[in-house]
């Protein structure tokens, strides 16, 4: 499992669906504790269907707080 300062929420631009790596996708099957980064290429937002590439994290590398 990751280190909580590594595990950052993500919210696809699309619907505002917020990723929550505490939480995972049951959806998805996607257990607790996994960093967005670690999940599959093919993995999609459960209420739009978005890629991860419509994702923007909400804090750390790439976000709109570091900038």
């Amino acid at each position: 499992m990751a280190n909580p300062e590594e595990m950052w929420q993500c919210q696809t631009v699309n619907c505002g669906y917020i990723y929550n790596p505490d939480k995972g996708d049951k959806k998805g099957k996607i257990p607790k504790g996994t960093r967005f980064e670690d999940l599959s290429e093919d993995w999609k937002c459960p209420i739009c269907g978005a890629t991860r590439k419509s994702f923007k994290p909400l804090a750390g590398p790439g976000s709109v707080k570091e900038a």
